[in-house]
This record gives C-alpha cells, sequence and structure tokens, in this order.
C-alpha cells in the first residue's frame, strides 16, 4: 500500500515498533527485577498480554489492501476507492492497471513454491533465503537474548546489566527511527554497507578488548566494561539502521506478485530458523569460543556485506510491479533472468 518514494520509511516502521516493544520489555525487567517472593518476574511475563491484545483488537479494524481487493473480486471499483484513499489522489489508474496486469498473472499459477524455483526467479529465491539468514548471524540476537548474561560475564553486575540492555534498547530503537529518515534519500544498498562496516569494526574490537582483558579471571576492570558496553551499542546502531529494517524491507518489495506469498514465507521460515538455531547454541559457543564469539560473528559480516556489494541492486523509489527490470539490468543477474 505504500507509495514508492515512502515505502521504505513506512515498511522501516515494522521494525521501530518491535524496537519501542523491545525496548518496554526491557525496561519492565529492569522495573521487576528488585521485587521479592517470585512477583518479579510473573508481573513481567503477565504484562505481555497487554501488547498482544491491543495487536488482536487493531487487526479487526485493519483495511484490505487494493492488491487483497483485486484478487478476491472482479469488481475493481472497491479496489480503486481504497487505492484513490491510500495515495491522496485520484489519478491512479495507471497504477491500477499495473495492479490489475500483475494481478491476472499471479491468477495463472497454481503452484507458488513450485513457480519460485525456475530460473527466471532465482534472484528472488536466493535473496529469500541469503537476507533472512544473513540478518540473523549478524549476531544481533545474541545481545537480544543474552546481553545481561554477557554483560555479567564482563563484570557489570546485575542490575547494571538489565540497565546496558535498556541503553542498547534505546540506541537500536533511535537508529532504527532515523533509517526511517534516511532510506529512501540514500537508498539500500548504502545503509546496508555502511552499517556492515560499522558493526564489523565495533565486534572485532570488543572481540580483540575482551582478549586482551578477560583472561580466565572471569571480569575485566569497569572502564574497559563501559567501553565494550559504548562498542556494542555502536554496533546495535550499525544493526538498528541496516541489516535490522532493511532485512524485512528489501524482501517485501523484489517478490512479484505471483510468488509473493511462497517467496515472503520462505523469509519467514528461515528468519525463524535460525534465530531458533543461533538460540539454542549461543552459550555453548560463548563457553568455548569466550571472546572469539565477536570474530565469528564478525566473519559473517564480512560475507554478507560483500554478498550486498556485488549482488544486491538498488530497489528504492521503483515500484514493485516494476522490480522485474532491476534483475535484469543487474551485471550478474541479467545472465541468469534474461533468456
Amino acid at each position: 500500500m505504500a507509495p514508492p518514494r515512502h515505502r521504505g520509511a513506512i515498511n522501516n516502521g515494522f521494525q521501530f515498533s518491535i524496537g519501542v516493544g523491545a525496548l518496554s520489555a526491557s525496561l519492565i525487567n529492569f522495573g521487576t527485577e528488585k521485587i521479592k517472593d517470585g512477583w518479579g518476574w510473573r508481573i513481567s511475563l503477565a504484562l505481555a498480554a497487554v501488547p498482544a491484545s491491543i495487536l488482536t483488537l487493531g487487526s479487526l479494524f485493519l483495511p484490505e489492501t487494493p492488491n487483497s481487493l483485486i484478487q478476491r473480486s472482479k469488481d475493481y471499483g472497491e479496489a480503486e476507492l481504497m487505492l484513490k484513499r491510500v495515495r491522496g489522489t485520484t489519478n491512479v489508474q495507471a497504477e491500477l492497471d499495473d495492479l490489475i496486469k500483475a494481478s491476472s498473472v499471479a491468477k495463472t499459477m497454481n503452484d507458488p513454491f513450485k513457480k519460485i524455483l525456475q530460473r527466471k526467479y532465482r534472484p528472488q529465491l536466493v535473496m529469500a533465503i541469503a537476507i533472512p539468514f544473513f540478518q540473523q548471524v549478524t549476531g544481533i540476537n545474541v545481545i537480544g537474548f543474552y546481553a545481561p548474561v554477557l554483560f555479567r560475564a564482563i563484570g557489570l553486575g546485575e542490575s547494571a546489566s538489565l540497565l546496558s540492555v535498556v541503553v542498547t534498547g534505546v540506541v537500536c530503537t533511535g537508529s532504527t527511527f532515523i533509517s526511517m529518515l534516511i532510506v529512501d534519500k540514500l537508498g539500500r544498498r548504502v545503509l546496508f554497507l555502511v552499517g556492515g562496516i560499522q558493526m564489523l569494526v565495533s565486534q572485532v574490537m570488543v572481540g580483540g578488548i575482551l582478549a586482551a582483558e578477560l583472561g580466565d579471571h572471569g571480569g575485566v576492570s569497569k572502564g574497559y566494561a563501559f567501553l565494550v558496553l559504548f562498542l556494542i551499542c555502536v554496533y546495535v546502531a550499525g544493526f538498528g539502521w541496516s541489516w535490522g529494517p532493511l532485512g524485512w524491507l528489501v524482501p517485501s518489495e523484489i517478490f512479484p506478485l505471483e510468488i509473493r506469498s511462497a517467496a515472503q514465507s520462505i523469509t519467514v521460515a528461515v528468519s525463524f530458523l535460525f534465530t531458533f538455531i543461533v538460540a539454542q547454541t549461543f552459550l555453548a559457543m560463548l563457553c568455548h569460543l569466550k571472546s572469539g564469539i565477536f570474530f565469528f560473528f564478525g566473519g559473517w559480516v564480512v560475507l554478507m556485506t560483500a554478498f550486498v556489494y556485488y549482488l544486491l541492486p538498488e530497489t528504492k523509489n521503483l515500484p514493485i510491479e516494476q522490480m522485474d527490470r532491476v534483475w535484469k539490468e543487474h551485471w550478474f543477474w541479467k545472465r541468469i533472468v534474461v533468456e
């Protein structure tokens, strides 16, 4: 539904909302940590029902998208009215024709999961797998899931560790908001590349400091602990305006309608699969690799940054219905999709 010139900002609002939710959860955990007799964690857990209830009630008032209306009905009048409403103009006939054409093509496809395996959809299939995979192996879920454990390991107390999670949450949410403001001006590739370099430098520095200072005694000085916290904030900021929001934005805008349901399903499934794998293996990796865990994820950041530089074309300001042309003009993908 978002117009091409604002699609990045609006779509990044998804990740911004997740950041606000995660920050709220961190604040609740910090606030309930001192509650005695086992009520702290119970109150923290019970409060999760509040946003769930808001989400459930809000879904009752969501309007249908023009695409959905066109796919489910032969009367395009309602879709045209909705398109005029969301665009704020009556001049929508060209876009409506593109949507109808794309819908007609999509209706001829009986098996989108089989269709996406065709050669002409190879770039979309690669991106549907690679982008969510790379998003998870940035190491961000290490911070999200185990930040208190990580900060206690470098010498911060329990309360300080929870407060550190709040600080990183503020940084991540703020950087995602910045991404909303600049993603449609600078483009997706610039943010991917700058964020990747920023994450890599901060990870290498954190790993180097911990390797030099942590040793076998299980802690570092308070000065180094706060330096590590600062560098982790730099890392989180890099993720917050690059792979965090763009890991959802780019897949949402590159899939043609005829394979969109299958491709988005693959994207989400890959993301959840590797979220689970990273969460289940991190503590064991931390015990074995110690400070080397940051070099491990830093290596993946090098790989994903190179992937974006060489294989991901720019998609800003281009209507989704015309997105196939970026692959036909790309130095590598045109050899695959152009028959």
